[in-house]
């Protein structure tokens, strides 16, 4: 058994690039892991620096000085955000209000429409399975209700915080992208000069987190936009609020646009019930959700390494249930890591088995 293992620990980690790779992997996650809620600010600063460096290098090749360029950027970023902030907040906030004091009405509309089914179909459904089944589902509703409630006053103590966010954000994005190559030669410092193997994967992964950010950014407003428009278009109830919510649920793929598919139909059959309104706003979400799947991802992520759906689940489990948003919003970057390590890892096994 110490034979076998000695000689899987030689053949694999004989490289000492190869146990460079392993402990800067090792350290980086067990420092996120430990300290992930107190860096929460500076990951988000990164991931908006690796958003905007494409603008900045553009602007610097065009003979503009690079503080300059990260100013410029970095200020229409902020002004955009601003103004999208501002005027879409009200409106979501209405609506959103509206909604949860329709809840109660749905939710009556609902109760007599299900009291009518055994009366409808007496061979399939019994009374009592339909008043066990609202009990259970008004339970649920209420210990939602209070989930939400303490979510709330949760919340109240993280209005500083967020405030001070918005203002070291920016901040550090402009640091991030005007200091870029002496912060990355600051960090270079500290790892050891044996390290083929980890700067083989960090370009590769550099690469794809500034190509998927920026795609999925992309998508996001593609898929909202056009579905807030269709949405108003169509007279639905709700459309800005639903309309964000379909964009922001391509951020877990799969099974966001199943999650989100459920209010949409309830938003819609509530408000025109078994018609063809109901059969427009379905047919028209359907062919966004189609449009996205096979024409938009596939342009924006051609880059992009090819993985399985049931490896992005995973990795869409596994990290989101590390890191919550950001674990899920970077799940496909990190699943790709995870098999740029193993490709750069086995193609360097190969070699020496080769020699």
């Amino acid at each position: 058994m110490f034979k076998l293992f000695r000689n899987w620990y030689t053949r694999h980690f004989s490289d000492p690039h190869a146990v460079t790779l392993v402990l800067i992997l090792a350290c980086s996650f067990l420092f996120i892991a430990l300290f992930s809620q107190l860096l929460m600010p500076v990951l988000v600063a990164l991931a908006i620096a690796f958003l905007l460096d494409l603008p900045v290098n553009k602007m610097v090749n065009l003979n503009l000085s690079r503080t300059g360029a990260t100013a410029f950027v970095v200020a229409t970023f902020v002004g955009i955000s601003l103004i999208s902030m501002f005027g879409l907040m009200p409106i979501i906030w209405k609506q959103s209000s509206s909604l949860l004091q329709e809840v109660p009405h749905m939710i009556s509309q609902g109760q007599q429409y299900l009291l009518t089914l055994p009366e409808q179909y007496p061979d399939i459904i019994q009374a009592s399975q339909i008043e066990t089944f609202i009990a259970a589902v008004k339970e649920k509703l209420l210990e939602w209700g209070e989930l939400a409630l303490t979510a709330s006053l949760n919340s109240i103590s993280d209005i500083v915080a967020i405030m001070i966010y918005l203002i070291l954000v920016p901040l550090m994005v402009f640091f991030f992208l005007k200091d870029k190559s002496d912060l990355l030669a600051s960090v270079a410092v500290f790892f050891p000069k044996e390290r083929r193997m980890a700067i083989q994967v960090g370009k590769e992964m550099n690469q794809q987190i500034m190509n998927y950010i920026r795609g999925k950014v992309i998508e996001i407003l593609i898929v909202g936009i056009s579905t807030t428009i269709a949405f108003i278009l169509l007279d639905l109830q709700y459309a800005v609020l639903l309309g964000v919510l379909v964009g922001l649920s391509v951020l877990v793929p799969y099974v966001g646009a199943t999650v989100i598919t459920i209010p949409v139909f309830l938003v819609a059959l509530f408000q025109f019930g078994y018609s063809n309104e109901l059969g427009y706003v379905m047919l028209a979400y359907g062919i966004i959700q189609a449009l996205d799947g096979n024409v938009i991802v596939p342009l924006l992520f051609s880059e992009a390494v090819n993985l399985h759906p049931v490896t992005i689940i995973i990795a869409v489990i596994f990290f989101g249930g590390l890191w919550g948003f950001w674990g899920v919003f970077f799940a496909i970057p990190l699943a790709t890591l995870v098999k740029a390590v193993i490709n750069a890892w086995t193609s360097t096994t190969q070699t020496e088995q080769e020699a």
